[in-house]
C-alpha cells in the first residue's frame, strides 16, 4: 500500500491548498486501488472505488490500461464488484477515449460470447479514437466473416458516432463577464510564471485572471443558473499573444461544462468574445474544446455628419458603443439564425462563429473527434467497398477562375489532402493539409503528452518529416519543478519518436536552444507547413502556424492539420535603409507605417507575405517572428534563389551538428532532413523548382509598401502603460522613434535574447562594447544587461571567432551547464550577465526583472506582468527595441539620444539589407 499511502499524503497536502485529489495517471497506483476494491473488508475500499471510477485519467496512460483490464475482468465474469455492473463497466469504458479501452472492447466484441459481444459493439459504435492497429483488427475480422465486425463497420460508414449525437441548442443563454478592457493576452488567462502547473488542471485553474475574478464568475453562475458565463475582451481582441490551450482550459474549468462525469477537471465548451473578436490562434484552441468565440463589434468608429471618421487630439479614431455588454448582462445566442440578442433586440450577426465546421466541433465536443471521425468513416466505407457519403459538412472549396495564387495558397494547394481532384483553391477554402515539421515546447509539452494520451496516440505519424521537443522555456533555472517535469516530458516525447533537446539515456548533453530557432533550421523546404506549440512558430521558410498543445498533439498523431486557407497581405519595400539602422527597426516601422496607411491593423488574422529578397533566414526570422505581435496568422518570406540556397546550407550545417551530438533517432529523422535539403537545393540551382513565389495576378486582402527612406532613427514598441485609454495599453501597436524620449527616460534593466535575435546581434553587442571602450576609455553599466543567446551553436561560433571572450571581459556572470542555477535571480547588479541559451526574461515564468522596473529588451512580449510586474505605486514596463538600443540604454541607464546612438554604432555593420530589385 505504499503508493496508496503516498497518494493519501498528497491528497492531504492538496486539501491544505484548497485542492481536490489529483487525477491518477500511474498504473501501479491503480493496481493497488483495484486490490483494495477486490478486498471487501479493506478499510480503503469505498474511497478506492471512487478513485477508480471518478479519478483515473483515460486514454493511453498506464492508469487507463489497468482500469480497462479490470473492467474487462468484470464484464467477462472473472471479477465481481457489487458497485460495478456489466452495463456500468461498459459505460466506464465508453468514456476512456481509446487506447486500452478500445483494445478491450474489440477483444470482447470479436470474442465468442454473443451477448456481451453485442454490448461491446454498441459501445464501439460511439468511439472515434481508433488507430491503425484497431482498424486493422476490425478489417481482418470483417474479411474473416465476423458479423459483429461488419455491424460495427456499417455503423462507422454512416458515422453514427457523430450523427446520433444531439444537435447543439438553438438558443444559448449567456451572462457577460468583462475580463478586461483592451486586448486580453492569454497571459491573463494562464500566466507564464505558472507554466509549471499547466498539466495539473485544477491547480493551474487557480491562476486565471485573479481569485476575485473567479469568485465573481461563480457569483454570476449562482445568479444565472440558466446561462453560461461569457468572458469578454471589451474594446479589444480576446486571446492575443499565444494560443495557450491552458488558457482555454482555465476558462472552460470556470465557465464551461464537464466533458465526462468520470474524468475530473477536463471541461469543454467555453464561450469567449471580444469587441474585435478572437485572436486566430486562440480561436483554433477554442475549437479544440468545442467552444464558441464571438466577434461582438460592440464598439464602432464614430463618424461625423458627412460620414468621416472622427479622431481625437492624438489622431486616434474615436469609438462609440453600439451596444452594452457590461458584466451581468444576459444575452441570447441564436445558433440557427446566427444572431446575438438582448431580449428581442438583435445586437450582432455572429455567423462567423457558427460555420458548419465550427458547429460540428461544438456538436462533437471538440475538433479532435471530428478529425478522427472523418478518418474512421473513410476507413469503414473503403473496407466495406462502399462509396463514401460523408456525414460531415462538405469542406468549402473556393476557386476563382483566372485568379492567380498567393504564396500561402500555393503551399496549401501543394499539401492538401482530400480535396476535389484538379481543383485550384483560393483563400477561404477549408483544407486538410499534411504537416512537415512539428514542434513542442517544454511549458506546454506536458499538456501535449496528456492530449496524446487522451487521443490514444503512441507514435509520431510517418507523414511528419520531423518533430522536435525543446527545453528552452525552462532553461533559465534548473529548479525542483523543472527537475520533476522536464525529464519525464523528454522521455515521453523521445519514445513517441521526436528529436528531443534532452536525451533520456544521457548520450548527449541537454540543449536549451530556443525552439523557434531550431524549427527554423529543421524547415528545409520553402513549401513546408510547420505546426508548433508556441505563437512564435513563424518560420522564414515555408509557412508556420503557432498552435495550442492539442493541435500540436493532433499534428504529431495524424500528420495533418485542418484550417481555412488564410487571406494574405503583401508587404514590399522601397528606398534605402540607412547604415545606422538595424533590421529590427524595419520590423517595427512596418507595423507603424501599416497603421498609418490603413488606420486599422490589416495584418490581423491574415498571412503576411513579405518580399524579403536578400536577407538570410536567420535575420528574416526577426520579421516573421514579430508577425505574432502584428496579430497576423502567419508570415511567409519570399526569397531570392541564392539567398534561399545559402539559408538551406546554413540549416544543413546546424542539423549536422545535431547529428554529430548524437541527437538523431533510429528513424534517422535528422539525416532525412539533410537529404531533403539537398534535393531542394538541387531543384533551385537547376531551375526545375525555383523558390516559392506568388503569381503576378494573385489577389491580396491588402498591399503595404514600406518606405525604408522614412526610417531614420531607431523604433521602439512601447507598452504605453499610462495611456488614459486602458484599451490602448500593452498592444504592441504603439511604435515610437527614440527621439520621442528626449534622452531622459530611465532604463532599469536591459535584456538581449529570445527568438528575435541571431548571431549577428551577439556580434553587434561585442563590437559596441569595444567601440564604447575606445570612445570613453572604459565601459561602465548604469543598469544590468542580461544576455541569453538563442542557441548553443551561436555560443560555440562566438567562442571560435573570439567574440565570446570579449563578452566575458565585461561580464560579471557566465552560465555553467555543469552547475545550472537552482533558483531564479531576484536581484541584479549593474553588469553584464551571460545567461544560458533559452527564453529567459522573455518567457517570464522563471526569471523576471525587479517589480516596477523599466526594461529595454529585444524580446517579443510587452504584456503586463510578463517580463516585469508592477509595484503598488509604479507600473513595470517592457519597451522593445533593437540590440544597439538595448546595449546603449544599459550603459547610459536611460534611453539614448540620436547623437549618442550614432556614435555608439559607428563603423558597425548592423544590417546589410536592400529590397529585391524586382
Amino acid at each position: 500500500m505504499s503508493l496508496y499511502n503516498d497518494y493519501l499524503n498528497e491528497i492531504a497536502n492538496r486539501k491544505n491548498e484548497g485542492l481536490n485529489p489529483k487525477p491518477i495517471d500511474d498504473g501501479a497506483l491503480v493496481k493497488e486501488i483495484i486490490s483494495q476494491i477486490k478486498d471487501t473488508q479493506n478499510e480503503h475500499r469505498e474511497s478506492s472505488l471512487k478513485f477508480f471510477i471518478y479519478n483515473t485519467l483515460p486514454g493511453t496512460t498506464s492508469a487507463a490500461g489497468e482500469k480497462a483490464l479490470f473492467l474487462k475482468e468484470i464484464i467477462l465474469g472473472d471479477a465481481s464488484v457489487e458497485e460495478i455492473s456489466t452495463d456500468f463497466a461498459f459505460e466506464l469504458l465508453s468514456h476512456m477515449k481509446g487506447g486500452p479501452s478500445v483494445e478491450v472492447l474489440l477483444d470482447i466484441a470479436l470474442g465468442d460470447d454473443a451477448a456481451i459481444a453485442g454490448k461491446a459493439a454498441d459501445v464501439l459504435k460511439t468511439q472515434v479514437f481508433l488507430y491503425d492497429a484497431d482498424t486493422a483488427r476490425l478489417a481482418d475480422a470483417y474479411k474473416a466473416g465476423n458479423a459483429i465486425a461488419a455491424d460495427i463497420l456499417k455503423s462507422y460508414a454512416k458515422a453514427e458516432f457523430f450523427t446520433k449525437l444531439p444537435d447543439i441548442e438553438e438558443e444559448i443563454k449567456v451572462v457577460t463577464y468583462i475580463a478586461g478592457e483592451g486586448d486580453i493576452s492569454t497571459d491573463l488567462l494562464s500566466p507564464g510564471n505558472q507554466a509549471h502547473s499547466r498539466s495539473d488542471r485544477e491547480l493551474h485553474g487557480k491562476c486565471m485572471i485573479t481569485p476575485e475574478a473567479q469568485t465573481e464568475i461563480q457569483e454570476l453562475q449562482k445568479k444565472h443558473p440558466e446561462a453560461r458565463v461569457m468572458l469578454i475582451a471589451e474594446k479589444g481582441t480576446m486571446g492575443v499573444g499565444s494560443s495557450r490551450m491552458s488558457g482555454v482550459n482555465n476558462v472552460a474549468l470556470w465557465a464551461g461544462k464537464q466533458a465526462s462525469p468520470y474524468v475530473p477537471f477536463v471541461n469543454i465548451a467555453p464561450v469567449v468574445a471580444g469587441t474585435n473578436g478572437i485572436s486566430p490562434i486562440f480561436l483554433t484552441t477554442v475549437g479544440v474544446t468545442g467552444g464558441i468565440g464571438l466577434d461582438l463589434k460592440n464598439w464602432v468608429k464614430k463618424t461625423d455628419a458627412n460620414g468621416n471618421v472622427v479622431k481625437d487630439e492624438n489622431g486616434d479614431v474615436v469609438l462609440e458603443e453600439a451596444y452594452s455588454v457590461a458584466t451581468g448582462t444576459v444575452l441570447t445566442i441564436n445558433t440557427k439564425e446566427k444572431k446575438l440578442y438582448n431580449g428581442d433586440k438583435e445586437l450582432a450577426d455572429i455567423s462567423s462563429a457558427f460555420t458548419p465546421q465550427k458547429v460540428e466541433f461544438m456538436k462533437a465536443g471538440g475538433s479532435y473527434a471530428v478529425v478522427f471521425g472523418k478518418k474512421l468513416q473513410t476507413f469503414a466505407a473503403a473496407t466495406l467497398g462502399q462509396e463514401l457519403k460523408s456525414a460531415y459538412a462538405p469542406a468549402k472549396e473556393i476557386s476563382h477562375k483566372g485568379q492567380g495564387l498567393t504564396a500561402v495558397e500555393k503551399i496549401f494547394n501543394k499539401n492538401a489532402v482530400g480535396t476535389t481532384p484538379g481543383a485550384t483553391l483560393h483563400a477561404g477554402s477549408d483544407v486538410r493539409v499534411e504537416v512537415n515539421i512539428v514542434g513542442s515546447q517544454d511549458t506546454t509539452g506536458l499538456m501535449t503528452c496528456q492530449e496524446l494520451e487522451s487521443m490514444a496516440a503512441t507514435v509520431i505519424s510517418p507523414i511528419v518529416d520531423g518533430g522536435y521537443q525543446s527545453g528552452c522555456h525552462t532553461a533559465s533555472v534548473w529548479d525542483i519543478k523543472a527537475r520533476e517535469n522536464i525529464p519525464k516530458l523528454m522521455s515521453f516525447m523521445n519514445k513517441f519518436g521526436m528529436i528531443t533537446a534532452r536525451d533520456p539515456a544521457d548520450k548527449y548533453a541537454p540543449l536549451t536552444d530556443v525552439i523557434h530557432k531550431v524549427l527554423n533550421d529543421l524547415t528545409v523546404d520553402d513549401w513546408d507547413i510547420i505546426i508548433g506549440g508556441d505563437s512564435h512558430t513563424r518560420m522564414s521558410k515555408g509557412v508556420a502556424f503557432g498552435a495550442d498543445s492539442g493541435t500540436v498533439a493532433l499534428a504529431l498523431a495524424t500528420g495533418e492539420a485542418t484550417m481555412p486557407i488564410p487571406e494574405s497581405v503583401k508587404v514590399t519595400f522601397k528606398g534605402t535603409l540607412k547604415d545606422h539602422m538595424d533590421f529590427r527597426d524595419v520590423v517595427h516601422a512596418t507595423q507603424a507605417q501599416m497603421l498609418a496607411q490603413f488606420g486599422d491593423n490589416v495584418f490581423q488574422g491574415h498571412v503576411i507575405e513579405v518580399h524579403i529578397g536578400t536577407l538570410l533566414s536567420d535575420q528574416a526570422f526577426t520579421f516573421t517572428d514579430w508577425s505574432a505581435e502584428m496579430k497576423a496568422k502567419a508570415s511567409i518570406c519570399i526569397s531570392e534563389s541564392d539567398t534561399l540556397v545559402e539559408s538551406l546550407e546554413i540549416a544543413k550545417s546546424r542539423i549536422q551538428i545535431m547529428i554529430d551530438k548524437g541527437m538523431d533517432n533510429e528513424g534517422k529523422v535528422l539525416q532525412g532532413l539533410i537529404d531533403k535539403a539537398d534535393k531542394r537545393i538541387a531543384g533551385i540551382k537547376s531551375g526545375a523548382q525555383p523558390p516559392l513565389n506568388p503569381d503576378d495576378n494573385a489577389k491580396y486582402f491588402a498591399e503595404v509598401v514600406i518606405d525604408l527612406d522614412e526610417i531614420v532613427e531607431p523604433m521602439i514598441a512601447d507598452p504605453d502603460v499610462n495611456n488614459e485609454d486602458v484599451s490602448k495599453r500593452y498592444t504592441h501597436d504603439t511604435i515610437r522613434p527614440v527621439s520621442y524620449y528626449g534622452g531622459t527616460k530611465t532604463v532599469d534593466l536591459g535584456f538581449i535574447g529570445s527568438c528575435m535575435v541571431h548571431k549577428g546581434d551577439m556580434k553587434i553587442l561585442s563590437e559596441m562594447l569595444q567601440n564604447l571602450e575606445k570612445q570613453n576609455g572604459k565601459v561602465e553599466f548604469q543598469a544590468p544587461l542580461v544576455v541569453a543567446p538563442p542557441t548553443y551553436n551561436i555560443v560555440d561560433e562566438l567562442k571560435a571567432e573570439g567574440d565570446w571572450d570579449v563578452l566575458k571581459k565585461y561580464a560579471g556572470f557566465e552560465f555553467d551547464d555543469t552547475a545550472p542555477k537552482a533558483a531564479a535571480r531576484t536581484e541584479y547588479e549593474n553588469m553584464l550577465y551571460l545567461e544560458r541559451p533559452g527564453c529567459n526574461l522573455c518567457m517570464g515564468n522563471q526569471e523576471k526583472a525587479a517589480k516596477g522596473d523599466t526594461v529595454m529588451a529585444t524580446s517579443t512580449r510587452l504584456f503586463q506582468g510578463r517580463v516585469v510586474e508592477d509595484t503598488d505605486n509604479k507600473k513595470g514596463e517592457s519597451l522593445l527595441a533593437s540590440t544597439p538600443v538595448v546595449v546603449l540604454s544599459t550603459i547610459l541607464g536611460r534611453v539614448p539620444n540620436m547623437e549618442e546612438y550614432k556614435a555608439a554604432v559607428e563603423g558597425i555593420n548592423l544590417t546589410s539589407y536592400a529590397p529585391p530589385l524586382n
